[in-house]
């Protein structure tokens, strides 16, 4: 792209992949107007001017139809609510986080004491906990060691988590997956 194309781009949006007006390529459409009123199959020419006389847009919404549909809107206006919406959607989704807790085979029980009391915290507020133990060395070979340490963590959570995924390997890891409980 040379220089003065690029100049001549800037402070341009985006242009998304709608249809409307003077682009309209077909001669018949099925026409809807903006308060639900159907026209009916109409030249392009006719469609064109029953929008500009109403001073809003002729959008194509269905080009594959046959005849293909197109509808008289506001199309700023029409963009805009689409925007609140998902801008509305994205506010009420739920963000879940997880939080880890590591553990090793040959853990003492004062430290999973003071694991355990860290992931009590977590699950209280409301965050899920990924309870994990690494396998090093032969300890590759007696998965069941780590196992055994998830296992013996697992009844200090009960009261305050929800099982959602028991002691498994994975790789050089055995998993435990704990949520809190619902309120």
């Amino acid at each position: 792209m040379s220089r003065q194309q690029n100049k001549n781009n800037r402070g341009r949006k985006k242009p998304d992949d709608t249809i409307m007006n003077d682009e309209i390529r077909f001669q018949e459409l099925r026409v809807l107007g903006d308060d639900g009123e159907q026209y009916g199959i109409i030249s392009r020419d006719e469609a064109l001017k029953i929008a500009e006389d109403k001073g809003l847009d002729l959008v194509l919404v269905s080009p594959e139809a046959k005849p293909p549909v197109a509808k008289v809107m506001d199309y700023g206006k029409h963009k805009y609510e689409l925007e609140k919406k998902k801008k509305e959607a994205r506010k009420n989704q739920k963000i879940i986080d997880v939080k880890e807790v590591k553990f090793s085979c040959k853990i003492a029980d004062n430290d999973i004491a003071y694991k355990v009391k860290h992931a009590r915290e977590f699950l209280e507020a409301g965050k899920h906990v990924k309870l994990r133990v690494f396998l090093r060395g032969r300890e590759m070979a007696n998965p069941e060691w780590g196992i055994d340490v998830l296992n013996r963590v697992w009844p200090m959570l009960e009261d305050v988590g929800n099982l959602e995924q028991d002691a498994k390997r994975d790789g050089r890891y055995v998993n435990m997956y704990v949520t809190p409980i619902k309120k």
